[in-house]
């Protein structure tokens, strides 16, 4: 006598295959093998699987012979719905980024119930499914309260009585969407051989699939993420977005007008720290060339034997240790600009090579002899004075020549006058908020101090100090203690010399009495009530740092 149980029996059923198949509970496991035991060897259509190698050497073929995805599944749905009997057939594509299981291509629905078969992953069976990876079948559409019909295909009567399935669409362990199929069965042998089918099926669509996700789904999300971020250089390098309003950078930002539709090459001359790398940022988002690459190489971080690989690439083989080709920097930069920062640092050697794509833009890899050319344009930046390295025969005077042909000379930060204000602000602001901290502005001794400074680093300097004295501040102000020793007044200097303490402590008290005159518009007898002294004592004090109560009038 046979003593399994129902459940027992049906997981049987499954295990005569390695399809990993889940019956979405135990009353459909019974119900599947009531229906196998009462039904065996009958067929309300009298179908045989048969045929499913002449089915299966068609798919294939269709597959060798075309990588588009849409004739492909044409020719399924037609298996499906002429040689399988299914009355309703869909194909759903997983898009990972959005989270979202897709209706891609569909027979025996209507446009609008079509429209509607969008799910989330975990959702319904179709989300079940691409979330697990195994194959769901349900015997019974009207016994399955999971099955979310939010297609809202089906009627009542007949439909009620429709089985569904659903298998992966997988590539390795990665699920790319679902292969669904709706349909009465009277043979529980057959829903298994259909299952079996459509899993196969799903197999050799799995290529052709993840090949038009990627052509279409990840590539144009690729896109428009290379699009924002492009965007996003080209609004922070806007002219308009390099801080400074003084004359001489306004003459700055004219000259980054005029070249900017131009593939000229362009020599950026400046001191340490300046920000000639900002500048040609704004050179290349905002011109035509935005859309290539920009490739910036400092030309002293490298030793020599190593830059003209790393410019020009190299061949297999070319020495020891170049085991694969390699591009250099110029082909990196093809069809956008290359950024050669110091590049009164090059050997001569390298300067000779460096003509020859300036004249020609052309070039070889190293151990190679084919030419390869490229367009680009060039933008050079040096601290160094050029003119004077071609004097002492430092610098080739015909690459001078070539590389001079639009110079742009930005000024240092010493003679940008209240540009040192703005810059100061925006990196209060700046650090502020990546440090969390609660500080607002610059106390108005900080700021003299910093004005009286002669920034031999520039703007480079001035963010590093500004960046230290945020750290320090313990309040919502910069204050002058808060600055380095180098920034210190001459007046401080004088104190700073009896002793760390008593440095500090006359710089506190310098700003204090600065804070305090400023409050109240220049009025000594107010600030120095303020202060708790008298006027007389505020007036020595003020004498011993100089400081003339009519500048805050």
């Amino acid at each position: 006598m046979d003593t399994m149980s129902a459940a027992d029996k049906a997981d049987s059923i499954t295990e005569k295959t390695d399809l990993k198949v889940v019956f979405s509970s135990d009353s459909d496991k019974s119900a599947a093998m009531r229906l196998n035991l009462a039904t065996v060897g009958k067929c309300r259509n009298r179908e045989c699987r048969a045929k499913v190698f002449p089915l299966l050497y068609q798919m294939s073929r269709v597959i060798a012979e075309s990588s588009d995805l849409s004739h492909t599944l044409i020719i399924l749905q037609q298996i499906m719905e002429k040689d399988m009997n299914i009355v309703c057939g869909m194909i759903s594509l997983y898009h990972q980024k959005s989270g979202r299981i897709l209706l891609h291509e569909s027979f025996g629905l209507t446009e609008d119930e079509a429209s509607r078969g969008v799910y989330a992953l975990g959702e319904g069976i179709t989300g079940k499914v691409v979330e697990t990876g195994k194959a769901i079948m349900l015997l019974r559409i009207s016994e399955e309260p999971t099955f979310l019909h939010r297609t809202r295909s089906l009627k009542y009567g007949l439909d009620q009585e429709l089985s569904f399935v659903c298998v992966p669409i997988m590539r390795g362990r990665k699920v790319l969407g679902t292969i669904s199929a709706e349909r009465i069965y009277d043979s529980m042998k057959l829903l298994e051989q259909d299952v079996e089918l459509l899993a196969t099926f799903a197999a050799m669509i799995a290529p052709a699939v993840e090949l038009y996700l990627m052509e279409h789904f990840d590539k144009v999300n690729l896109e428009k993420e290379n699009r924002r971020l492009t965007d996003a250089l080209k609004q922070k390098f806007k002219p308009a977005n390099i801080i400074g309003s003084s004359k001489a950078m306004l003459d700055v930002y004219e000259l980054i007008r005029k070249i900017t539709n131009t593939k000229t090459t362009v020599l950026i001359l400046g001191e340490s720290g300046v920000g000639k790398e900002l500048v040609a940022g704004a050179i290349h988002y905002n011109c035509t060339l935005a859309d290539g690459p920009f490739v910036k190489f400092n030309c002293a971080a490298l030793p020599e034997n190593i830059i003209e690989s790393e410019l020009f690439g190299h061949e297999k083989g070319a020495f020891t240790g170049a085991v694969t080709q390699r591009t250099g920097r110029f082909e990196d930069a093809d069809g956008g600009t290359i950024f050669l920062d110091e590049v009164g640092e090059l050997s001569l050697a390298m300067q000779a090579k460096l003509l020859r794509v300036l004249q020609e833009k052309t070039f070889e890899r190293v151990g190679g002899n084919r030419p390869i050319k490229v367009d680009i344009r060039i933008i050079a930046a040096t601290n160094r004075v050029l003119a004077d390295m071609v004097a002492k025969g430092q610098f080739r005077e015909d690459l001078y020549y070539r590389l001079n042909v639009f110079p742009i000379t930005i000024p240092p930060l010493r003679d940008r006058g209240s540009d040192i204000i703005t810059l100061a602000d925006h990196f209060v602001a700046r650090f502020a908020q990546e440090s969390g901290k609660a500080v607002k502005r610059i106390s108005i001794p900080a700021l003299n101090m910093m004005m009286s400074y002669h920034w031999p680093g520039n703007v480079r300097e001035l963010e590093n100090v500004i960046e230290r004295a945020v750290i320090l501040s313990e309040d919502e102000v910069v204050h002058g203690y808060n600055l380095p020793p180098s920034l210190q007044t001459s007046v401080l200097a004088e104190s700073a010399c009896k002793g760390g303490l008593e440095a500090k402590l006359a710089s506190v008290e310098y700003e204090l009495l600065i804070e305090a005159l400023k409050a109240c518009n220049g009025n000594m007898t107010v600030a120095a009530r303020e202060l708790g002294m008298t006027r007389r004592v505020l007036g020595l004090r003020m004498d011993k740092y100089k400081i003339d109560y009519k500048t805050y009038r």
